[in-house]
């Protein structure tokens, strides 16, 4: 069996190489060429998906590590009878930390109570449910909306779009979509950008093109944090030199996420060809117990990982995808052994 993988994905040798051959490329060169004659297809984000890489190969399996579905062309997997994986909720934890982590170095910068704001989150799935328990573990209040959950589960203390803007802090974990009943494309758009005053805070870590960035550029807000953008590499430079942190995309890349991308899809692919999984593919992440030394909760996840280099890294716009294929060692915060209680759920 022949497999292309992203080289991006974390540990692709030793999860994959008991299935056959792998062929590991950056996801950016994995075109019709290279999947030809390949059985299985491992990606991350980069590699777009769709009839044009794959009319015409063998492919059989596709498999993403990342949990966004807005590179792959899922109707024209199942039309060809080609089985679909992705690996949903793997990098939550990762990116509910950057956010905790960046409102209380805000909180610290501007010399607020962070228990006194409200927290707008938009998108209340995997990574959206994840930050409002530690959210509220912090006393944080919560103002939830996702409308499509609302219409599922009738969920009492959800709150509209435009109630979640008005909140003092407002990010975004949608994926990106353009059709159904609520999109996510221009979410925030000029029909209601007039929720977002001088004093809001406001996160894109959820995907470029959920907010309209010519209108966002022009808006005087308290902070903003970008981790996600439009026109990836080429991003918005005007929103880049006022952000309070402009990250290239890595709010989900601990370590632990990136594990679990690989791990995920490697069940998947276990299921679909009937082998038996390895005992010893779960060990692959072990760093042990790691002791922070700091005694109060900002500089304990300020010790973890300091975000803040992630925007220097990039004041070059050229660094943007250099420094997401060679991004700095981070793990999630059940790792860590602290002198105070982190907001671990």
């Amino acid at each position: 069996m022949k497999l292309i993988i992203d080289d991006a994905c974390y540990a692709y040798n030793e999860i994959f190489s008991q299935f056959g051959e792998i062929t590991a490329m950056a996801g950016r060169d994995i075109n019709a060429a290279s999947v030809k004659d390949a059985d299985v297809l491992i990606v991350r984000s980069r590699t777009q998906v769709n009839e044009t890489l794959l009319k015409g190969s063998s492919i059989k399996f596709v498999g993403s590590t990342v949990a966004g579905l807005d590179h792959v062309d899922q109707d024209y997997l199942k039309n060809n009878g080609i089985e679909f994986f992705s690996a949903q909720g793997c990098n939550s934890m990762a990116v509910a930390e950057f956010v905790i982590a960046t409102i209380l170095n805000l909180a610290d910068k501007h010399n607020f109570n962070y228990q006194d704001k409200t927290l707008g989150i938009i998108g209340v799935g995997n990574v959206g449910s994840r930050l409002a328990a530690k959210a509220e573990l912090l006393g944080i209040k919560t103002l939830l909306n996702d409308p499509i959950r609302q219409d599922n589960e009738n969920l009492p203390n959800f709150v509209d779009l435009d109630t979640a803007l008005s909140a003092d802090i407002v990010t975004f974990h949608t994926p990106l979509t353009f059709d159904g009943k609520y999109p996510s494309y221009k979410l925030l758009n000029k029909a209601n950008f007039h929720h977002i005053s001088d004093q809001t805070i406001v996160f894109n870590a959820a995907r470029g093109g959920v907010i309209v960035e010519e209108i966002w550029e022009k808006t005087q807000t308290l902070e903003n944090v970008i981790d996600c953008w439009e026109n990836e590499p080429n991003i918005n430079k005007n929103l880049q030199k006022t952000a309070y942190l402009a990250s290239p995309h890595i709010a989900g890349h601990s370590v632990d996420a990136k594990f679990m991308g690989s791990f995920m899809a490697y069940e998947a692919l276990c299921d679909f060809l009937g082998e038996k999984q390895q005992e010893n593919i779960k060990n692959l992440i072990n760093p042990g117990v790691l002791t922070l030394k700091s005694e109060n909760l900002l500089d304990c996840l300020n010790e973890v990982y300091d975000f803040k280099q992630d925007t220097v890294a990039i004041k070059n716009i050229q660094n943007f995808e250099y420094y997401r294929r060679n991004y700095p060692i981070r793990y999630e915060w059940p790792h860590f052994d602290s002198k105070v209680t982190l907001p671990i759920v």
